[in-house]
């Protein structure tokens, strides 16, 4: 997916740059890193999360995409109601 930016996080996968997240995240709470390493690994988890977010919204305009093409598929236009309609409720009391 080359959508997923460009620059030094551009070849990163999904599961790459979420994994190298929870590291940085991991880092971060640990603690004693100073002032400077934490504002670098704070920048650097910015980007990770931003690469997450475009993998994820590209994968979920696939999956709306893939969702849109099987409703068409399984729109057969021929009127019948949906199944648990409104209709005949009641018909035979």
């Amino acid at each position: 997916m080359t959508e997923a930016g460009t620059g030094p996080g551009a070849a990163l996968g999904y599961e790459q740059a979420r994994d190298e997240l929870i590291d940085v995240v991991r880092r971060l709470e640990t603690g004693g890193a100073t002032l400077e390493e934490s504002l670098a690994l704070w920048e650097r988890g910015e980007e990770l999360a931003r690469i997450c977010g475009q993998w994820l919204e590209g994968a979920r305009a696939r999956l709306d995409a893939a969702l849109a093409a099987g409703d068409e598929e399984g729109d057969g236009g021929d009127g019948a109601e949906p199944v648990g309609g409104a209709r005949g409720a009641g018909e035979e009391e």
